[in-house]
């Protein structure tokens, strides 16, 4: 998978240029829709005994406010009842986002997930483009998520453009965060202004983060060693896995069926 090089997510004139092709992005698809992340991460929120950041100024000097967004629907047939998930099609369906939105959202993904030492950033591994992918696919899940995705990402903008005449991506960090801080979790400390757009973007950041720990980066930073070859004769089970196994069976009754070396 190649890595996106440009400029980093901070810097001033920054724009996202994925590096994935169609076929990493359609297989991340795949990983992301199978993922028990997924589900957990979007609806997460941040304990109530931990408290927010304090409300910065520039907070009060905006009202609440909706995007209205008019979305074309995606009309575009799936893969079927028996995805070719080997060798998929090139393009089973256009992507929607624009490069602007991608830039928007590389530029969030970033403050969510920001390189550490050679963990790389979501940008760094593409995750902008298995975003795309998804609320591309014309799946009812992804169909469902697609307008809370872009209408998070449209009040990014409009906010920005309110508090400081300039959309999201023409801020500083500073500016940035300020934002971010505001709406970051939906708790009793969130102003009222910010209880949706709070809500989309626990919707966003759980999609980010399990898109960035569904690619071969991110499953390497969790520990994850699944889907590696042996070499040589497969060992089998280890002793304790055998243990394991006899103790579940017995409780269901089924220690006929546990292994006889």
């Amino acid at each position: 998978m190649t890595k996106n090089t440009k400029l980093n997510s901070a810097d001033p004139g920054y724009q996202y240029q994925s590096g994935m092709t169609r076929r990493d992005s359609l297989k991340l698809l795949a990983a992301l829709a199978a993922s028990t992340m997924l589900p957990l991460l979007a609806g997460c929120e941040k304990p109530a005994g931990n408290a927010a950041p304090a409300v910065p100024a520039t907070a009060a000097k905006t009202g609440e406010h909706w995007p209205d967004l008019k979305l074309t629907p995606v009309g575009n047939k799936g893969y079927g009842k028996d995805p070719n998930l080997i060798m998929p099609p090139k393009s089973p369906w256009p992507l929607t986002m624009t490069a602007a939105q991608l830039t928007l959202l590389a530029i969030v993904a970033d403050i969510l997930i920001p390189r550490d030492g050679q963990v790389p950033a979501a940008s760094e591994v593409n995750v902008p483009a298995v975003v795309d992918e998804w609320i591309s696919a014309p799946y009812e899940r992804q169909q469902q998520d697609r307008p809370v995705i872009l209408a998070a990402l449209t009040w990014l903008d409009d906010e920005a453009t309110m508090r400081y005449q300039a959309i999201f991506a023409k801020l500083t960090p500073a500016q940035r965060l300020t934002i971010i801080d505001d709406i970051a979790y939906n708790n009793e400390q969130t102003p009222q202004q910010f209880k949706r757009i709070a809500n989309a973007f626990s919707h966003l950041r759980g999609l980010v983060v399990a898109a960035f720990f569904a690619t071969p980066e991110g499953t390497k930073d969790i520990g994850y060693v699944g889907n590696v070859p042996i070499a040589g004769d497969y060992p089998g089970p280890t002793p304790e896995a055998y243990a394991h196994l006899d103790k579940v069976l017995a409780e269901l009754g089924l220690s006929a069926f546990a292994y006889k070396a």
